[in-house]
Order: C-alpha cells, then structure tokens, then sequence
C-alpha cells in the first residue's frame, strides 16, 4: 500500500488526532510515517506509527515555558513564527524520505509549513488538516478571536471582508524565514501565508462536526468535514488503578485541567481549591506539570499528570478547562456540562459554541477566581438545561459519520489514485 506522512505541529491537543488518523490509515494497510516534536515520540509509536523527531524536547519544552503562548495576539504571532523557524527542519525529513520513496501523501496541520514547501518543491499531494472553526476567516460565521471583544464577529460583512483583505501583522515575523526557505528551495514565495498557504489546494479536511460548525460558503474547496476525532490514548494508557479507586469513592468529581501544553497554572488551580473547598466538593486536578499546583491538597482533590479524558471525563459532574478543541470534544462526548477559562487561540472562538450549544460557558482568565467559579459550577449543575444540552451533544457524536467515507476522500487525493 502507500505511504503516508503525517505532519502536526504544536501540543498534545494538535497531535494526538494526527495519530487517530494514523491509526485509520494504517488499518487500511497504509505505512504511516509520523513528523513532529520528539516529545511524541512514544505516543505516536505505541499507536504503531513510524516516527521521525523534529527538534529536542528541551526546545519544545521551552516553547511551552513561554508567557506569549497564552496571551492573545502574541500567542498567534509566537507559534507562526516558531512552525516558520521549524519548517525548514521538517522539509528536510521529508526530502530523506523521498530519496527512498516518494510518499503518495501529506497531511499537515495549517503550521505544516514544511509540508506546505515540500508540496511545491517535490510535487506531493498535501491535505490540511482544521482541527477547529476558528482557523477559517469566513465573513458569514466569523470566528471569536477575543473573549472580551465577541461583538469583532457580529460586524458588518463588508467591514469584515475589508479587514481580512489587509496584510495580517501576525504573519510579518514569520514571513522572512519563509522566503528564505523558498529561495533555497527554488519555490515561488507565498505573498501572504493565511491567503496562500493556509488551505492547501489539494484538499482540506474538518475535523469537527456539522452541528458543532455549519458550512460557510466562503469556506476552502475542495473539503471534507467529518467529526471529533477522539483520540486520547486510552488503549495504550488507561486510567490508573488509584485514580480508578478514587472515582468509585464517592460523589462525582469536578475534573479540572488548563491543557497539556499548559505550564503557567497556578492560578487556574489555585481558583480551582478554593471553589472546591467553598462548596465542599471532590476534584480530578490533571496537569503534566505539578508543580504549578497549590501546596498540602486535601484528600478530596485526586492529581493526575495524565488521565485519557474519554473514561475519565465520563466520570465528572463538570469539567473544567482551557477550552481547546481536543478536550471539549471529550467533553462533548462524555454529555457532561463544561465551564472554560478561554485564554487564546481557538478557546475563545470554541467557548462561544459551546455558549450557543447550551452545554456550558466560560469566564475569562482575569475573573477566574474562586468566588466566580463557585457561581458558574452551581449554575452548571442546578440548572438542567446544562445538563441535557451535554447529552444532546454526546447523542449527536455517538450517532455521527463512519470513518470509512473520509477515508474513501483521502484515498483519492494519493499519487496514483
């Protein structure tokens, strides 16, 4: 069968649907190669995957360490100019794969800019992969890029169409690294990457539902939407024997977690104990970092440094989180309520559709605190609606679209097809 390169940048959240969709292929009987940052290494290959580390995990680890990561803006910016900076480390893995074989596909994340210049330079097939809405400028359902600014999204389509069309600054300090890339590559620089590079023109697949985000009529061609991938490593890490025990103790937990890549916590969890011990109530705290975690937790807070959402999340009464799109699909396909402390990137964007599902909201990182987060999780669990709004989700997700037509789609898009 063919062979196939998968291409994800960024955190856990962007990586692990990348080894979902190694599995699909490989079940197919496809040779599914794997590049990214080395710090996945053992989970793409326990999926069974092959895998070739781009970087060290000290440099991805400092990435994670950086304040910009998390501010509005500065996180976009930051993270264009951190996959530019790569992309060149990327395309040449790529270029060595070729010398033996020329792989039959790509799929890449839209960061992929490796991917993206290899497809100019070698002539192989390149899918972009949407993990989430918030990544397609559409004027007709505009993405939430501030929590405190939803209103950008409900202006005039002109106004609209008229700000998408002026150069993004966000790109600017990524761009000198692109075309330096191209020169040496003997490629056509792009112009601008959001309107050129952003969407491959070989085809585009959404990961995320109908029901979660409609189709827009200014959204890519050619596409294929399909649903929420799911992956959480389950199989390969089940939930622990403790942590097991712990959940069949007692009550149902709150689970809290800011997201894998999150290392500057302290607040979210600080804000996370004192709700908890205001209302009397057991938690779930998972961080990969425990250090950022308040000192002397009491016995009724459980810490994980990793916990396969899908399991546990079935087992809260509410989950609380950063908002990125992995984690509230999990929290979409356990039913349960969720409230979010969205800070940047997609979170923002995916708590307003989750505020229009009826299956929870968010409070913004500045009033985040304890008193506040009491009131949003009496809310959550007093008022029904919350509840069965959950459910209606998880129904929707348990009744969605086999894999085998998405597949079918990409098959199409190999070389000799």
């Amino acid at each position: 069968m063919s062979h196939i390169l998968l291409l994800p940048v960024g955190s856990a959240g962007d990586v692990l649907p990348f080894i979902w969709l190694g599995r699909q292929l490989r079940a197919r009987g496809h040779e599914v190669t794997m590049i990214t940052a080395a710090m996945f290494e053992d989970a793409a290959r326990g999926a069974g995957l092959d895998f070739t580390g781009v970087g060290t995990k000290e440099e991805f680890e400092a990435v994670m360490r950086d304040a910009r990561i998390w501010k509005p803006y500065h996180s976009t910016k930051f993270i264009f100019e951190y996959a530019a900076k790569n992309l060149g480390r990327a395309r040449d893995e790529i270029r060595s794969l070729c010398a033996k074989e020329k792989p039959a596909l790509m799929i890449g994340s839209l960061l992929a800019l490796g991917a993206r210049l290899a497809r100019e330079e070698l002539g192989i097939p390149l899918v972009t992969v949407h993990l989430q809405p918030s990544v397609i400028l559409s004027v007709h359902d505009t993405p939430v890029f501030l929590s405190e600014a939803p209103w950008l999204a409900r202006l005039p389509r002109w106004l609209k169409q008229l700000a998408f069309a002026m150069p993004n600054p966000i790109e600017r300090g990524a761009m000198p690294w692109v075309r330096k890339a191209c020169a040496e590559a003997g490629v056509k620089p792009p112009r601008s990457l959001m309107k050129e590079w952003w969407h491959s023109p070989d085809g585009v697949l959404l990961l995320f539902p109908e029901w979660f985000a409609a189709p827009q009529p200014d959204w890519p061609q050619p596409r294929y939407q399909h649903t929420f991938p799911l992956e959480d490593l389950a199989a390969e890490q089940p939930l622990s024997a403790e942590l097991r025990a712990f959940l069949a103790a007692g009550e149902k937990p709150v689970v809290f977690t800011p997201g894998s890549a999150n290392v500057q916590a302290h607040q979210f969890f600080e804000a996370a104990l004192g709700a908890m011990t205001a209302l009397g109530k057991r938690a779930v705290f998972v961080t990969r970092d425990v250090t950022q975690l308040p000192a002397n937790l009491p016995p009724s807070i459980f810490v994980a440094e990793y916990a396969p959402f899908g399991p546990l999340v079935r087992e809260a009464a509410v989950f609380v989180h950063h908002g990125g799109i992995g984690t509230l699909s999990q929290g979409f396909a356990a039913g349960v309520p969720q409230l979010l402390m969205p800070m940047a990137h997609d979170q923002p964007d995916n708590e307003n559709r989750l505020r229009r599902l009826g299956a929870g909201f968010g409070i913004v990182p500045k009033r985040f605190t304890a008193s506040n987060v009491v009131t949003a999780l009496e809310k959550l669990t007093t008022d029904a609606a919350f509840a069965s709004s959950a459910q209606r989700c998880a129904a929707l997700i348990k009744s969605g679209p086999h894999t085998e037509a998405m597949m079918n789609w990409v098959s199409a898009l190999m070389i000799g097809a």
